[in-house]
């Protein structure tokens, strides 16, 4: 059976995303931050080591530093006649049969060239027992171990992670240059829209899309405006669009891009951009609207929320990764046993909503997280990943391989 929505004006996800790839542009401009607000911004110079790592041999654990030479084929004494500490270093040199007491992260002293494990020997007094089959040069960390001097500690452009931020501080490196944050404006459309809090006349129905999308965009990268909701009003829509355009680089809406007598946005949008309107082989979402207003880009999501988060994930999020310069955008996807029957007809890709597991075999288990409804937010907020069904794929058994996406990495 093949779902009533297809047709074979509709294109695929890969269809759109070439489209998108191939209009858009990574923002040039650039701004200094501190690591402190470094996290998750994107690299737009890379960071060459301004000296070696780590700068001097040091010590990876507690114990005895010593010279290999001294290492006997028996059990064998040597004299403990200092102490290297972390910021603290010995200062002397060994002399055969000398040793000096070392802690993690302590200069190694000059005439050694190894470290032994405290738990390793006996001591006494200033006498330290060491034992049969002692292992020479061990647990040194090395001058340029870790990075050489003039190395390249992180190319551009890149999404800062935790320990990049600590790579950088290691190497004294505190200012960096990052892509500036894309600037978004949202807002929703109907007539039918309500804010919380506020009283609901018949068929109307509270604004939730904002909402979801107030926390789909919440990245380090972006600078976010809710333009709240727009009412079913062409001059208003026309109004909005063109003064958000102005002064943001993406402007996304929700609603009014289906083919309804109330829905302006393409009406709007053939008079003051140039716009593409797709409809997408996926479900949900379907409608979609991607293209230009002035020097500004536009997407036109469907209003059932669950579209708009779907299309949002699978579409627009490659499109914003894109205009950072980051263009490892494909979706982290694995096989997983499916236990539950799931029902589908060919025509579109399907991002069925699950519930991700993964068993004490280390393989992974997924059912169906409910209702699979475009409006049925309930089993979407129980769900932790998607089971993503081909467009051509029919039902799925019980017991079959699936396809899944998960929403975070952890279950």
């Amino acid at each position: 059976m093949t779902d009533q929505c297809y047709s074979n004006s509709l294109i695929s996800i890969n269809e759109a995303l070439e489209n998108i790839r191939a209009a858009l542009l990574p923002i040039k401009d650039e701004e200094t931050v501190n690591l402190h607000e470094a996290l998750d911004r994107v690299l737009a110079q890379s960071c060459i080591a301004p000296f070696h790592l780590p700068a001097f041999p040091n010590s990876s654990m507690d114990g005895y530093a010593f010279n290999s030479p001294d290492i006997k084929n028996t059990p064998f004494n040597l004299e403990e006649i200092g102490i290297s500490w972390a910021g603290q270093p010995f200062t002397g040199k060994l002399s055969p049969g000398q040793c000096v007491r070392i802690f993690t992260g302590a200069v190694v002293p000059a005439g050694a060239d190894s470290v032994i494990m405290q738990e390793q020997v006996t001591v006494s007094e200033k006498i330290i027992h060491f034992p049969n089959n002692t292992q020479e040069k061990q647990n040194i960390r090395y001058i340029g171990e870790d990075v050489q001097q003039d190395d390249c500690l992180l190319a551009a452009p890149k999404q800062l992670s935790a320990i990049d931020l600590g790579l950088l501080a290691s190497a004294g490196i505190y200012e960096i240059r990052v892509k500036r944050k894309i600037r978004i404006a949202f807002f929703s459309t109907g007539d039918e829209l309500r804010a919380i809090g506020s009283p609901l006349a018949a068929g109307q129905i509270y604004d939730s899309n904002r909402y979801s999308l107030t926390a789909l965009l919440n990245n380090p990268c972006y600078s976010v405006t809710d333009l709240g909701v727009i009412k079913d009003d062409k001059s208003r829509i026309h109004a909005c669009l063109l003064a958000a355009a102005k002064s943001n680089d993406v402007v996304i809406s929700t609603g009014g891009a289906s083919v309804g007598d109330a829905d302006f946005i393409k009406e709007i949008l053939d008079e003051i951009g140039q716009v593409n309107f797709w409809k997408l082989a996926i479900k949900p979402g379907k409608p979609l609207a991607f293209g230009r207003i002035q020097a500004c880009h536009f997407f036109g999501l469907p209003g059932n929320p669950i579209s708009v988060i779907a299309t949002f994930q699978q579409i627009v999020t490659p499109a914003l990764r894109q205009l950072s310069s980051l263009n490892n955008n494909t979706p982290l996807r694995f096989k997983a046993v499916c236990q539950s029957k799931l029902h589908k007809q060919a025509g579109r890709q399907e991002f069925q909503r699950g519930i991700l597991i993964q068993i004490e075999s280390g393989e992974f288990e997924v059912i169906s997280a409910g209702k699979q409804g475009s409006n049925i937010l309930s089993a979407s907020s129980r769900a932790n990943c998607y089971i993503v069904l081909a467009r051509e794929q029919t039902n799925v058994e019980a017991g079959t391989e699936v396809l899944v996406e998960p929403f975070s990495l952890f279950l």
